[in-house]
């Protein structure tokens, strides 16, 4: 299977934008023999100014999943187009509010995944269960940004069957605990065009690059599944994205890498050889959940918000 990861600058709240440029971005992943297209957390109405809206305002941006406007223009795109669109968009039902990610293929809704670790808003809620889903012929699980950190969710997405696993997010750039981290100076990106060197620099740095590499191939490798990384590139709120949108195999190798500050697209082939030849499904056969059953079970309060929203009601 052919599968393109996407990254793109989105607008604030601009759904009419967000996904004129996922239609462009969906039409050139066609053309170029993709099977199915992903794209970043929340890519219809941009993610990070969210955590300043109100109750009001965070409602009037929300949408009904499947029966929106936004999902039913998904559907429309992936007709038009015929091939799968996975992307993410603000939710709400029953009068709870979820930050959402969905697979339609044509005018089908494949499969819809609530964020189980939101943070950005206080007004959303966690999802409550894990998602895999048949697509292509293929066994996928998503995981939304935060959802990734916390290993015991892909361990078990993968233990439910998970054999390709979307991982959406706007991530990256923001200040951490560890040494290294920050956001990045806005003076590099307006020089992209002229010193387009020391933005890389910055972006494949331990700001963004080199934090992704210390956990993201080893959630693949460890459960011997394929990663479809997705991020925003530029500006998604007041906050500069390094993009890096990548595709990894179960060798927790990189397979293909956006490296553009462009909107953009990469592809990869992915094969399901690899999956039993990779060392995570021999460590997934070697389990013994005796051991650790209970210990893992124990109960826990979980503490999700991140350095850079400490300061933050």
């Amino acid at each position: 299977m052919n599968i393109a990861v996407a990254q793109f600058e989105p607008k604030d709240g601009d759904k009419v934008y967000n996904l004129s440029v996922i239609e462009q971005l969906t039409q050139k992943a066609k053309s170029q023999g993709a099977d199915l297209i992903s794209f970043h957390e929340m890519s219809i109405t941009a993610y990070t100014f969210t955590k300043d809206l109100n109750l009001d305002e965070i409602t009037q941006l929300a949408e009904a999943v499947p029966h929106g406007e936004s999902t039913q223009m998904l559907m429309r795109i992936s007709s038009q187009y015929t091939i799968p669109i996975l992307a993410g968009l603000v939710e709400i039902e029953d009068g709870k509010i979820y930050n959402t990610y969905v697979c339609v293929y044509e005018d089908r809704l494949v499969a819809k995944f609530r964020k189980l670790h939101p943070f950005i808003s206080k007004y959303m809620s966690p999802g409550e269960e894990y998602v895999v889903f048949d697509l292509l012929g293929w066994k996928c699980g998503i995981l939304i940004c935060y959802d990734n950190n916390v290993i015991e969710n892909v361990r078990a997405t993968t233990l439910l069957g998970a054999e390709l696993i979307f991982a959406p997010h706007v991530t990256g750039c923001t200040p951490s605990s560890m040494p290294g981290r920050g956001y990045v100076a806005d003076k590099f990106w307006q020089n992209r065009e002229n010193d387009p060197v020391s933005l890389r620099m910055e972006f494949d740095g331990p700001k963004g690059r080199a934090w992704l590499m210390r956990w993201l191939p080893a959630r693949a490798y460890d459960n011997g599944v394929y990663y479809a990384f997705t991020n925003p590139v530029g500006y998604d709120g007041e906050h500069l994205k390094n993009g890096n949108s990548m595709i990894l195999d179960p060798y927790g190798e990189v397979l293909s890498e956006i490296k553009s500050f462009e909107n953009s697209i990469t592809m990869a082939k992915i094969t399901k050889e690899k999956l039993q030849l990779a060392g995570g499904w021999r460590y997934r056969n070697a389990r013994r959940p005796e051991l650790y059953r209970n210990i893992l079970g124990q109960d826990h309060k979980p503490q999700t918000k991140p350095v850079w929203m400490k300061d933050k009601a």
